[in-house]
């Protein structure tokens, strides 16, 4: 009954082990969780101010399936403003979140057999999404010591003549690292050498950088403007996730094709939504330099805590709000009550049932060394985190 695309589908990690945090919270067992991809702020008053005045003015209905002009012009100017990059509105399509933009891209771009260059660690979802499009993802294991970065060997590597496109997230998820402009200088330098290659920068974090700022791929080579899909959105920068809402700027024949598959399968974005977009990026960014402030304070503490655990490595993340420490050293070999802790997975697994601290698992990233942890969280829900993984890590044996 069930297709075989569906069946073939692995569920979100993240969402997993949210959930199962959550059922043991309603059971009563005290949880710290630090599992989820969510700030922990509340959206910023004079959004929430644009959106309840769109309600009270009755607009309540459709939009244009690429988004309101006006939301569209917005995002043209904060593009230039922010980035520096010149996109025309007809070159912008609105969409129910930022994930939903990398997932129409990759419909509208691969064909059967076409394979993804996806660097590890990865966001869960991007080779799920590749495999929908009836595409092969193909994971590149990147390294700790280089800050888990795709370097220009490995992508050369990677490319045949089955290549579509390759996924870049800076500042990533999971890991928090950032791509420098001499990075990215070297990708595009390989890049240029094969004109077919699309390029899927997912830069939803842009607003989460804690030294420097945010360079695309776009800054660095502009001359790879028209096969890069630049994607972004509102939730993470200005505490929106529930708004849902996103978008794409790419090649006008990028975004007619992207338009097509969204008329069919949602349509525009809630108009109350829209509104709200316009006020976050027509108003400064005060409200986001807050938060910003916040996170890296904590990102501090976490980069710290962890580094004092024996066995636990972590490098300092350049953005995002995760931290992806490495934990080989208790994998394989640590046990608890007998039972070896061979994978992330079990560590994980063993953390939330045993200290109620639910973290998700590298596995799920393409990364089986490592584990995420999210610090969008209180400094005391923190402090209460490092304590309970201290001490989970000192029971095993």
């Amino acid at each position: 009954m069930i297709s075989q695309r569906a069946q073939n589908l692995q569920p979100s990690a993240t969402l997993k082990v949210t959930g199962r945090a959550k059922e043991l919270k309603r059971e009563g067992k005290s949880i710290v969780s630090l599992s989820a991809g969510e700030p922990d702020f509340k959206t910023p008053k004079h959004i929430c101010d644009a959106a309840i005045q769109a309600i009270n003015e009755g607009q309540h209905g459709y939009t244009m399936n690429p988004g309101t002009p006006e939301l569209r012009e917005a995002i043209c100017a904060k593009l230039k403003r922010d980035n520096d990059f010149d996109y025309d509105p007809s070159q912008i399509i609105c969409s129910n979140g930022a994930k939903q933009s990398v997932g129409f891209a990759l419909l509208a771009l691969v064909n059967k057999g076409d394979e993804v260059i996806i660097p590890a660690p990865y966001w869960v979802s991007y080779p799920e999404m590749t495999r929908l499009a009836e595409g092969t993802p193909v994971p590149v294991r990147t390294s700790f010591e280089n800050n888990f970065r795709l370097t220009p060997d490995q992508l050369e590597e990677a490319i045949t003549d089955k290549t579509k496109a390759l996924i870049l997230c800076s500042p990533s998820n999971p890991t928090g690292s950032c791509y420098s402009k001499d990075d990215l200088e070297g990708l595009a330098e390989v890049l240029r050498k094969y004109p077919d290659v699309v390029i899927i920068s997912d830069e939803i974090y842009e607003y989460i950088v804690f030294d420097g700022e945010h360079v695309s791929i776009l800054n660095v080579a502009p001359d790879l403007k028209d096969r890069t899909v630049v994607i972004n959105g509102f939730s993470k920068g200005f505490a929106m996730t529930g708004w849902r809402l996103g978008y794409l700027a790419a090649h006008p024949d990028i975004v007619k094709a992207v338009s097509k598959i969204q008329s069919q399968e949602t349509s525009a974005p809630s108009s109350i939504s829209q509104a709200a977009g316009v006020a976050a990026y027509t108003n400064d960014l005060s409200e986001v330099e807050k938060m910003r402030e916040q996170f890296s304070k904590r990102r501090d503490f976490m980069v710290e805590s962890l580094n004092a655990i024996d066995g636990v490595s972590c490098f300092t993340p350049g953005g995002a709000f995760y931290v992806f420490p490495d934990i080989s050293s208790f994998l394989g070999t640590k046990t608890a009550d007998g039972k070896v802790m061979e994978t992330s997975t079990d560590l994980c697994l063993y953390l939330l049932d045993e200290f109620g601290l639910a973290v998700v698992p590298g596995d799920a990233f393409g990364e089986p060394n490592g584990l995420r942890m999210s610090y969008a969280a209180s400094i005391e829900d923190l402090e209460e985190a490092m304590d309970r993984f201290k001490k989970g890590l000192a029971t095993l044996s």
